[in-house]
């Protein structure tokens, strides 16, 4: 069986014994190098995975309702976060923006069969005239960044039943904290950075508290390492 199935195998079965209703199922799927980093420096642009992984990013968007980024991935990439290397349809982009500076010529305000979702903080009054994107503004709880419990919420209200979190490090460590993550899929690069790293702080001072993947399933793609398995944490870990 290809590393292909096997991962579409695992995700579908994951996505339907996935018991909650008051959020999706979500996946964070991200690169990084053997030391964990994902970028030289915060807000560099790095291609990390080859081709054969880069399909397999493309297929993960096909089998969810959402994909999801951060602002600054849109500022320093501009992604599509379309299904391009593989056969399948758009999942809706959505951009966790707390201070509404998503750019009016992104890519993502043209995609090519979806209105983007720009999820910002109640009180952010909006700039941008371009009318191709949707705004959610959402509830502050006193913090800089959009609550998550909150954003889940509503993305599930509107039939996002699953979500795929792609990045950048802020958005994937905010959603490991919050252990609101389901499952991983990461590629791990053979190199060295010493750079930006994918997953920052997670504000635990117990090794039990940490997020464990298990089962964790691993195969050599090309000359990456993709690494998969749901995600567990404190209490409910196997």
């Amino acid at each position: 069986m290809s590393v292909n199935q096997q991962i579409e195998n695992w995700l579908v079965s994951r996505k339907k014994s996935f018991l909650h209703s008051n959020r999706p199922f979500i996946t964070l799927a991200f690169a990084q190098t053997l030391d964990g980093s994902i970028t030289t420096d915060q807000g560099d642009t790095l291609a990390l995975s080859g081709l054969a992984s880069n399909r397999i990013t493309h297929q993960l968007r096909s089998l969810h309702d959402g994909i999801l980024i951060g602002i600054k991935t849109v500022i320093s990439d501009d992604p599509q976060l379309t299904v391009r290397e593989w056969q399948g349809e758009n999942p809706q982009p959505i951009v966790l923006d707390s201070q509404l500076r998503m750019p009016a010529g992104a890519k993502l305000c043209t995609h090519p069969d979806k209105r983007c979702w720009v999820l910002t903080l109640q009180n952010q009054e909006s700039e941008n005239s371009n009318a191709d994107i949707d705004i959610f503004r959402i509830a502050e709880n006193g913090a800089d960044f959009v609550p998550l419990d909150s954003a889940m919420k509503l993305l599930r209200e509107k039939s996002i039943h699953s979500l795929m979190v792609e990045g950048g490090a802020r958005v994937i460590t905010e959603f490991l904290k919050a252990g609101l993550a389901d499952a991983i899929v990461m590629t791990i690069a053979p190199g060295l950075l010493g750079g930006y790293r994918a997953v920052g702080d997670l504000e635990q001072t117990l090794a039990s508290s940490l997020p464990l993947v298990s089962p964790m399933f691993a195969e050599k793609l090309e000359q990456d390492l993709l690494i998969w398995g749901d995600l567990h944490y404190g209490e409910n870990k196997p």
